[in-house]
């Protein structure tokens, strides 16, 4: 298990095919490696599933995990403003406030030029989110520069003329 609480395992191709229909029959789901979207990071539900919006963090998790990108983006959510999933630290963050969402862009904690991300939009409907996010997504992997990091992508560009939030 990684810190990123994902498991990688080791097949041969051959057996490829066998192994992911065994790990979903015992309820994992298998992503693509590489330059893709990572699975969502999130923090631990200390309010309770329900308050900090588990239901929703899986669906965000179904919709964003996996796609091909330019360099890999990481995503996190954190259920409440206390943020113990250390959503800041993410390419893209969601965090819950009551019953609307807020989202950040542009963390980047690796090297000696980290940053924390901004605040994008916030009080944003539930149903808006994820549109939001996959908009985000879409518009980076059409217009970074080759294997341009997203964080550098962000500051190179004003999203919020790209986004219709």
């Amino acid at each position: 298990m990684t810190p990123f609480k994902q498991l990688y395992v080791f097949v041969d191709e051959s057996k490829f095919s066998e192994a992911e229909e065994e790990l979903a029959k015992a309820g994992l789901r298998v992503l693509p490696t590489g330059s893709t979207t990572k699975n969502l990071q999130a923090c631990n539900f200390c309010k309770g599933h329900e308050e900090a919006g588990l239901s929703f963090a899986l669906r965000l998790d179904e919709a964003i995990s996996g796609m091909e990108v330019p360099v890999p983006i990481k995503i996190g959510y954190a259920g409440c403003a206390l943020g113990t999933s250390e959503p800041l630290t993410k390419d893209i963050s969601v965090v819950k406030m009551r019953d609307v969402y807020d989202l950040y862009v542009g963390g980047d904690v690796k090297g000696i030029k980290a940053k924390l991300a901004k605040l994008f939009m916030s009080g944003i409907r539930e149903e808006r989110v994820i549109p939001i996010i996959l908009e985000i997504i879409d518009y980076y992997r059409t217009h970074a520069k080759g294997k341009e990091k997203f964080t550098k992508y962000i500051d190179r560009i004003n999203l919020k003329e790209v986004i219709n939030g």
